[in-house]
C-alpha cells in the first residue's frame, strides 16, 4: 500500500477550483518529485494532506488514514517543511529544534542534532528574530531531518537557502531514502527534483498532466542534437527534427527520440564527422507543457 495515496482529490474555494481530480502516489522509501509553478496546486494538495483543508471532493489518505478525520495519528509520523518558516521570536534556534521535536511525542537525538546544525551551519544560540530567511530555513530542515519520521513532506524546502546549504539538503534527503524513508517534495527547482527524485508529477492549473519515473518522462520530449557532416545533408527534409539552426560547422536542433535512429541513418552517407546527443531535461518537459 502506497504511504500517500490521492484519488480523484477536489479542491474548491468558494466558485474556484484549485484542485481538479487529483490522482498520485508515494511509496515507500521512494523521493516524489511534485513541480508546478506557482499557484498550480502544490501547496493546496500538500495543505489537503496535513489536514489543514477539508477536500471538497475525492479521497487523500496517508498510511492508509484519512488525511481530513485522522490527521492527528497521520503527524505523529511525518515531518514537514514549508517554503516560508515562521517561528517564535523569543526563543533561539536550538530551542525551536527541541520544541519540534517533542511535539510529537519524541526524544531528542542530540548527537544527530549536533551533526545537523554543524552540517548547515546554523548558530543555535541566537534568537529567532535575528535570523534571515536562510537561517529560520535551516531550522526547520534540522527539525524534520533529525525527527525520524517515516515521511516527509517538504515543500519549496530550498528557499532562501544558498547553492552550498542546498548541496547539504540534498545529501540529507539521499541519507533518509537510504534509510528507507519517504519524501514528498514540491518543487519548482527542477534540477533539484532531477537530482532528487524517483518518480515526478507535474501539476498545471490543479490538474496532474503527467506522472513517471524521469525515463518514463524523458521518453516524451525531445533530444537536443548537434551535427557535422563531410558533405550538406539534407536536414531539414528529415521528419522530426525541430529548430533547426547552423551552429559552427555544423547543425544543432532538437529531436523527436524515435526519430534518432532514422536521422542517423539518413545523415551517414554524407560522412560524419561530429556527433552529439544530450538527453533532455526535465526542464525541457516542464517546458513542453507549459508553452
Amino acid at each position: 500500500m502506497p504511504l500517500v495515496e490521492i484519488t480523484n482529490l477536489r479542491k474548491k474555494f468558494g466558485a474556484f477550483t484549485a484542485l481538479e481530480n487529483v490522482n498520485l502516489s508515494v511509496e515507500t522509501g521512494e523521493v516524489f518529485g511534485f513541480i508546478g509553478p506557482n499557484g498550480a496546486g502544490k501547496t493546496t494538495t500538500i495543505r489537503v494532506l496535513l489536514g489543514i483543508f477539508r477536500p471538497t471532493g475525492g479521497v487523500a489518505k496517508v498510511f492508509g488514514l484519512d488525511a481530513w478525520k485522522e490527521a492527528v495519528q497521520i503527524h505523529k509520523r511525518i515531518a514537514y517543511v514549508p517554503g516560508d518558516v515562521n517561528l517564535w521570536p523569543s526563543l533561539s534556534g536550538g530551542e525551536v529544534i527541541d520544541l519540534f521535536v517533542s511535539l510529537r511525542g519524541a526524544s531528542v537525538d542530540k548527537k544527530r542534532r549536533d551533526e545537523l546544525i554543524q552540517k548547515f551551519d546554523l548558530d543555535p544560540s541566537k534568537k529567532c528574530r535575528t535570523y534571515s530567511k536562510g537561517n529560520r530555513q535551516k531550522v526547520a530542515l534540522i527539525a524534520a531531518f533529525v525527527s525520524n519520521a517515516d515521511l516527509y513532506i517538504l515543500d519549496e524546502p530550498t528557499s532562501g537557502l544558498d547553492p552550498l546549504m542546498v548541496q547539504v539538503f540534498q545529501n540529507a534527503v539521499a541519507e533518509q531514502k537510504a534509510l528507507g524513508k519517504s519524501v514528498l517534495l514540491s518543487s519548482h527547482i527542477l534540477s533539484e527534483v532531477e537530482r532528487l527524485c524517483d518518480r515526478v508529477g507535474i501539476i498545471r492549473a490543479g490538474k496532474i498532466v503527467e506522472t513517471g519515473t524521469l525515463a518514463q518522462l524523458r521518453h516524451l520530449t525531445r533530444v537536443n542534437m548537434y551535427i557535422e557532416t563531410e558533405k550538406p545533408a539534407p536536414l531539414s527534409r528529415i521528419p522530426g527534427i525541430y529548430d533547426m539552426m547552423q551552429k559552427g560547422a555544423g547543425f544543432a536542433f532538437s529531436a523527436d527520440t524515435d526519430a534518432v535512429g532514422r536521422i542517423i541513418s539518413e545523415i551517414a552517407p554524407y560522412n560524419i564527422i561530429k556527433f552529439e546527443s544530450t538527453p533532455p531535461a526535465l526542464e525541457d518537459l516542464f517546458m513542453r507543457h507549459y508553452n
